[in-house]
């Protein structure tokens, strides 16, 4: 009896992991960052990535980027904290790019605009906490992909798709706003609003 013809898969039909999804995800997130990719073009392969199917999906989407710069080591004493706080009084605050996100943030407008764009922003926390006072202002905290959003507080609102999301996983990410918004707002979203601010 001959024993059936095996042979190794074809890798462009080779079934992604998570962790060959994440790659692609965060090698997206850097070229955003990087001013490589625009608005539509990241949301576009984004969703693709956490969605795709084989490898060769993935490949296709990163096909056009250079590949990722290798990782920096530095000395455990000079790695500098993520901050905290974010306050903006009769101005405007911007937290855009690539930038460290502690497990708890904290923002203040007072007469102004905020901006708290996260898409290409490294979270530490399964968990993260944004707490925004927006007084007279508008604040807009811009979700990255795959994450679950929970709201708190006063004037606070889910605008886009950011609200109720049953595709994500059980164990997804999740960015929790809370805040307090005086004859202002507080949004949360995928996507930054094309209009100015209001102030």
């Amino acid at each position: 009896m001959t024993s059936p013809d095996i042979r190794p898969p074809d890798s462009a039909a080779m079934l992604a992991s998570n962790a060959e999804r994440d790659t692609a995800a965060r090698r997206l997130q850097e070229a955003f960052a990087e001013h490589r990719l625009t608005d539509d073009e990241f949301d576009t392969r984004i969703r693709a990535a956490l969605t795709a199917r084989t490898t060769a999906d993935l490949g296709k989407l990163t096909a056009d980027l250079p590949a990722a710069a290798p990782a920096v080591l530095v000395a455990g004493g000079s790695v500098r904290k993520p901050g905290r706080f974010a306050v903006a009084l009769k101005s405007s605050i911007s937290r855009v790019g690539r930038w460290t996100v502690p497990a708890r943030f904290f923002s203040l407008v007072y007469k102004g605009s905020g901006l708290i764009d996260l898409r290409a922003a490294e979270l530490t926390a399964a968990v993260t906490t944004v707490v925004a006072v927006s007084y007279k202002s508008r604040t807009q905290i811009v979700l990255p992909p795959g994450v679950r959003l929970e709201l708190g507080g006063a004037g606070v609102s889910a605008v886009g798709d950011a609200g109720d999301r049953p595709d994500l996983p059980a164990d997804a990410p999740v960015v929790r706003v809370k805040g307090v918004a005086y004859k202002g707002t507080i949004e949360a979203g995928t996507r930054p609003a094309e209009q100015s601010f209001v102030r």
